[in-house]
């Protein structure tokens, strides 16, 4: 169970902004025996903040405390794992719900404060390959929650080649090369494309997780070949960028987009018509999956925790849009 502490610091952040206060009776929850968990999200975006809800309603439900350290303002260890040891070395926690920002650079760090006594749930992404059911120098996680990308990424090569009547030149704009779940996407997105003999991958573009550099590449790609009719954005700043490019250079229409990550804007694009298909993952799901789990293994660590928990995919589509049963699959 948690170790004692002096003072209990609560970091609340709102959009990326970081207020902190000194929480009342911090020693008596730190003396009590209450189950003490930090929340580690990926950068400030829609997907984070909806699994922030998540983590925060189950943590509230179960009665353990959680703190949510500061939004990384950019993707990336080298802005993630200051603030993941700064925040850590405030208080002892019994276990960390983190997206890790890259699948390797994380594993030190992660390790470091595992070794220390804290348990360690990745959400979203993962370390290594992902399998913690095999001994290795990544396996100390308890378990991986989050989405099966390289199916997400494999459906929706073949729903855009629906769209599309199975022929034809398709782009795909991502984030981070060394980000497990982006990595899984373009490799599925990759392998559907292959499916169809008569379409054409043209092109996998890295905008850093950018938004405006998303928008650059995609519109230099329709520039360079101007015969692309589909693209396939993979989260939420390359699909936001991605359509944008496309709107800007007038092919609202001619060119079939295809976005990952059910943000409000690429709803609201969707129902104007400037994306045709919205993949929305199930962020809060994950963050009420993360502090489940974890709660169950520190009240009883005989309790066998699944090493993968996948939570499924809501497509919207133009007909479905306006649907009020897929509202709450709408990132907040």
């Amino acid at each position: 169970m948690k170790r004692s502490i002096i003072m209990l610091l609560v970091v609340l952040t709102l959009f990326g902004s970081t207020s902190m206060v000194f929480a009342a009776g911090a020693q008596e929850a730190a003396d009590d025996g209450k189950i003490s968990l930090l929340f580690m999200p990926g950068v400030a975006d829609p997907f984070y903040y909806t699994m922030e809800k998540g983590v925060r309603a189950k943590a509230e439900e179960l009665g353990v405390e959680v703190v949510v350290a500061e939004y990384p303002k950019s993707w990336g260890p080298e802005a993630q794992v200051p603030i993941l040891e700064a925040t850590a070395a405030k208080q002892d926690f019994d276990a960390i719900l983190i997206a890790p920002t890259s699948n390797d650079a994380l594993i030190a760090p992660l390790k470091k404060l595992y070794d220390k006594g804290m348990e360690i749930i990745t959400v979203d992404t993962f370390l290594g390959d992902g399998d913690y059911s095999k001994q290795s120098d990544f396996s100390f996680p308890l378990s991986y929650i989050g989405s099966d990308n390289y199916l997400g990424g494999k459906m929706m090569a073949e729903k855009l080649a629906e769209m599309l009547g199975e022929k034809g030149k398709v782009f795909c704009e991502a984030t981070n090369p060394d980000a497990s779940s982006v990595a899984d996407r373009v490799k599925g997105f990759t392998a559907g494309v292959a499916q169809f003999p008569e379409m054409e991958l043209v092109g996998v573009e890295w905008c850093l997780d950018v938004q405006q550099v998303a928008q650059e590449q995609t519109l230099a790609a329709l520039q360079k070949d101007k015969d692309i009719v589909g693209i396939f954005g993979t989260n939420v700043y390359s699909a936001q960028g991605s359509y944008q490019a496309v709107v800007n250079a007038g092919l609202t229409g001619a060119i079939k987009i295809a976005s990952w990550d059910a943000t409000q804007e690429l709803i609201g694009a969707l129902k104007k018509g400037q994306v045709d298909l919205v993949l929305a993952q199930k962020p809060g799901e994950m963050g009420t999956l993360g502090v489940e789990w974890a709660v169950k293994y520190l009240k009883d660590n005989s309790v066998e925790v699944p090493k993968k928990v996948i939570p499924g995919f809501e497509f919207f589509t133009k007909e479905n849009v306006n649907d009020p049963n897929m509202a709450q699959f709408i990132y907040q």
